[in-house]
């Protein structure tokens, strides 16, 4: 399972295939030279205020994002711009076969998922804010440079070194998953992978649905302590106080229900395989 640093020097060299810099005047902007060039409330702040500079359609996703550059005049970085909308009631059938009911597709989804993942302390959500451009409302979210996604890591046959640090933002990406009843959770070209191997989960637009029930709970086998310290102390309040502006209260209520069948789980998994087993830090 282990690879070493050999791992990491292919996987760095592998990622000028996914979304590396492409060297334009306006585009060569990250202060890094992977991952998130901002973070955290500068982050927010930036996408928020900076002027938009350049537009350009990615031509991936049936949500059809736009990547955007913007500038504040100090800095410039890229961002994923999203506006889908969609809901439609009743019973429908998706374009990938299969039923859904109540189906949603929005831009708001993906700005809830960020204010969710600082909730619970996950670090997976890149920061992703509302904003207003050219008098249209959508989700506005920090490009992650020199990334791969996790399908190409997966077909190169990169591992990371260290196991244990890679399984632990796996298990919390499930969680995210399962908590908030993404649809999308099978598509491993919406987890994305810098050369430190850190991960981070892209593409919410499908996610929050109205369900009760959890959509895989076989994924779920360990979980971060923390997280689940944090998911307990969740209530209708906080969520409404911090998610209500982009979430409709069906579907807080499936989000607090999904919480407490994660929670119940928790109690299950641990009385079968112990506390060691099932619970790390």
């Amino acid at each position: 399972m282990r690879r070493g640093a050999g791992a990491l020097a292919v996987l760095t060299l592998a990622l000028v295939s996914g979304q590396a810099p492409r060297g334009s005047g306006q585009e060569k902007a990250a202060a890094a030279d992977f991952g998130l060039p901002l973070a955290g409330a500068e982050a927010e702040e930036f996408l928020r205020t900076a002027t938009v500079i350049d537009r350009t359609p990615i031509g991936k996703g049936v949500t059809r994002p736009d990547r955007l550059t913007l500038t504040d005049r100090r800095a410039t970085h890229r961002a994923v711009w999203k506006t889908i909308h969609e809901r439609k009631m009743g019973l429908q059938r998706l374009e990938g076969g299969g039923l859904e009911f109540d189906f949603r597709d929005s831009w708001k989804s993906e700005v809830a998922a960020y204010e969710l993942d600082k909730l619970l302390g996950l670090g997976l959500v890149p920061p992703t804010v509302e904003r207003r451009i050219d008098g249209r409302a959508g989700s506005l979210q920090m490009w992650v440079e020199g990334v791969m996604t996790d399908d190409e890591r997966r077909r190169k046959g990169l591992e990371a070194e260290d196991a244990e640090a890679w399984n632990a933002q796996m298990h919390r990406l499930r969680l995210l998953h399962q908590l908030t009843y993404n649809t999308d959770h099978r598509n491993v070209r919406n987890v994305l992978v810098d050369p430190s191997f850190r991960i981070y989960a892209i593409d919410s637009s499908r996610a929050f649905r109205i369900q009760a029930a959890l959509l895989t709970p076989e994924d779920l086998v360990c979980f971060s302590r923390a997280v689940i310290e944090r998911l307990a102390a969740l209530d209708r309040p906080t969520l409404e106080a911090r998610l209500g502006r982009w979430l409709e209260g069906r579907q807080i209520d499936g989000l607090l229900a999904r919480r407490d069948a994660i929670l119940g789980l928790v109690k299950q998994r641990v009385a079968e395989r112990g506390e060691d087993a099932v619970l790390y830090p």
